[in-house]
């Protein structure tokens, strides 16, 4: 792995981005993940949602999410233009599967942070992707880190905590697990898991292979 794969993001040899499923209970880091491996690897982006909820303050249009009312997401919803949605405390979200396409389509690798249960829609529907789930050190560590955020009153905590453990069952369907007890190691694991994949024999650009090699039959 060289340092030009990630300043140049492309390589003229692949031919297209792949997806990538990102999960973790609330508090295990995956925000922080997410925003660190952005800004490493060029070629990754975010898929922006779909919400029926208001804008919180400092959010933008297109930038955090995507607002629309509670008709337009039902009616993309009907279209079947999302490839995963959740129903959260009365709000609509949803995954564009257009937008997903459009960034793949031009090289580029999509990143999706989304919950377990948004995850189990996508794999239902036996779309490639690969599947990486974030990990606290110990349940015990997780409950440290929801208090020391100061965010959230002790029903909440609990609830939270009650809710990991249902996530942290399903770590075992996922490709790849990453512990996340120190923050530079994990950045280090999810950057190796990303690029490596884009070196997978299905995503070599058989153009490029052809006019190298002179070779018929890579797809």
């Amino acid at each position: 792995m060289n340092d030009s794969m990630i300043k140049n993001g492309l390589n003229e040899y692949v031919n297209k981005g792949r997806l990538y499923i990102l999960s973790a209970p609330s508090g295990a880091g995956k925000t922080t993940l997410c925003g660190e491996i952005l800004k490493t690897i060029p070629s990754l982006k975010e898929s922006v949602s779909f919400t029926t909820r208001s804008p919180r303050t400092g959010e933008h249009n297109n930038i955090d999410y995507t607002f629309v009312s509670v008709d337009e997401f039902k009616e993309a919803l009907a279209a079947g233009e999302f490839i995963e949605w959740a129903e959260v405390h009365g709000n609509y979200y949803g995954t564009s599967i257009k937008r997903i396409q459009e960034i793949q389509a031009d090289g580029g690798d999509v990143l999706l942070d989304i919950d377990t249960h948004g995850a189990r829609q996508i794999r239902a529907r036996h779309i490639d992707a690969t599947y990486i789930f974030i990990l606290p050190p110990s349940l015990e560590m997780l409950r440290e880190r929801l208090y020391k955020r100061n965010l959230d009153d002790e029903a909440t905590i609990t609830r939270r905590l009650n809710k990991a453990k249902d996530e942290i069952r399903e770590c075992m369907y996922y490709d790849y697990i990453i512990v996340n007890d120190n923050l530079h190691h994990a950045i280090d694991g999810l950057k190796s898991i990303i690029l490596s994949s884009r070196l997978k024999a299905d995503c070599l650009n058989a153009d490029w292979f052809e006019s190298k090699f002179g070779i018929f039959g890579v797809s």
